[in-house]
């Protein structure tokens, strides 16, 4: 009700009126379940009620708002006359208001959606297809499918559509047309795509079997390089950087927790749920890559900065997700990238100069603290839920104290 942020008579009649009247009430109780402060809902009500104004004065309706109409309001605000507006004319929060109050609309069904109202005629039938087998069958992320369907729906643009006709000459020459304008990052992750849709080409018996084959692979040593990690004097600053009692600082320091004690990925901590802790018995489950599931142990510093951050996390009944963004609307993270925002912005409060940015600097770290406190490489690998010893092998290398001591002496070529 908006009698939560207007007390005059006059203002309240005014914003009942016009075609958005009918629904302002609603939008104001919506506001408030997002966890927006009073004086920002304020804005987004007037802003609401004008474009309904807007709107009725272009002879239109509620339900013909779209994102050219949005657009059109927009331009309208730096000229706008209107003598309803009643303060919703506020240029950046009367564009991000409107916006709110269309989303508002979309879920009540009576604006259609973008996706509604637009026809995808640039994705091929055959990446759709690749798209929903992927995800049923492997248990593929939402960011994984993205990258395999764009490496697809290249190859189908590059080559055509009748895959039949496709021959390794042709598929080889296109991998190294297109890695010839591109870094090594963005063609290693092309040739990743490109082998899984070719493998489905020929799982479905569309194309030849031996296609992706003729996709070479970038010359790569796994273990030529060092992990990249953290100290752990620069782990104790970047954990201090998250103290504080204000609910931001408390979701950030679990998180940092969750990360640099059990090595898990930004994707396993966006997903974890409630019903995952098992706080009886200081476990819990994580559901990593292909839907592989584990149960890991709760550590105690871990469960008590869950434990403070649930008791001032923002009380919200869409979703059961632990972790919220900490400005509104809150919901849960779309994806492991908000959580590696939140280490990313801890290390710039710490001042640590890290050697990468992002949550999987801290799965290296914990990997490597592990190995510092003489926990066996196959005790690791479990923690880390590596599916090969191989793996984890690679975090050996930073153990130099031991290296030291089974290192052969070099001996001296003699001509």
């Amino acid at each position: 009700m908006i009698e939560k942020y207007f007390s005059a008579p006059k203002t309240l009649r005014r914003l009942r009126r016009g075609l958005s009247g009918p629904h302002i009430d609603g939008f104001a109780d919506a506001l408030e379940q997002q966890g927006y402060k009073p004086t920002s809902a304020v804005r987004y009500l007037r802003a609401a009620a004008h474009l309904g104004c807007y709107v009725q004065r272009q002879g239109a309706v509620l339900s013909d708002i779209d994102e050219s109409t949005l657009e059109a309001f927009r331009r309208h605000l730096s000229r706008c006359r209107c003598p309803q507006s009643n303060g919703g004319k506020s240029g950046y929060h009367a564009q991000f208001g409107v916006k709110l109050f269309h989303r508002h609309l979309v879920q009540r069904g009576i604006c259609q959606s973008r996706q509604a109202t637009e026809t995808h005629h640039d994705e091929p039938a055959l990446v759709t297809a690749f798209h929903h087998w992927f995800r049923t069958h492997r248990g593929a992320a939402q960011p994984t499918l993205r990258l395999y369907s764009r490496g697809a729906r290249e190859l189908l643009h590059g080559l055509g559509d009748d895959v039949s006709q496709w021959s390794p000459q042709i598929v080889r020459k296109f991998l190294l047309d297109r890695a010839s304008r591109c870094g090594a990052g963005t063609t290693q992750k092309l040739i990743t795509s490109l082998r899984a849709f070719l493998r489905y080409l020929s799982f479905r018996g569309e194309a030849r079997d031996d296609l992706d084959l003729a996709i070479p692979a970038i010359a790569h040593w796994r273990l030529a390089t060092l992990p990249r990690c953290l100290s752990a004097a620069e782990l104790d600053r970047i954990i201090n950087a998250c103290e504080g009692s204000a609910p931001a600082r408390l979701r950030d320091r679990a998180i940092v927790l969750l990360l640099a004690r059990l090595g898990l990925r930004a994707g396993d901590v966006a997903q974890l749920r409630f019903a995952d802790i098992d706080w009886r018995n200081g476990t819990f489950q994580v559901m990593g890559k292909g839907r592989y599931q584990v149960r890991l142990p709760l550590p105690q510093d871990v469960g008590d900065a869950l434990l403070r951050y649930l008791e001032c996390r923002p009380q919200v009944n869409h979703t059961d997700r632990i972790f919220l963004r900490a400005i509104a609307p809150f919901k849960p993270f779309v994806s492991g990238d908000g959580v590696s925002s939140v280490v990313t912005r801890a290390l710039q409060r710490a001042s640590v100069e890290a050697p990468a940015r992002g949550a999987h600097l801290l799965r290296h770290t914990a990997a490597t603290e592990m190995l510092r406190q003489g926990v066996p490489l196959d005790q690791i690998g479990l923690v880390l839920r590596h599916r090969s010893i191989d793996m984890t092998a690679y975090y050996a290398k930073v153990d130099v104290a031991l290296l030291r001591q089974i290192a052969q002496p070099w001996s001296e070529v003699t001509a």
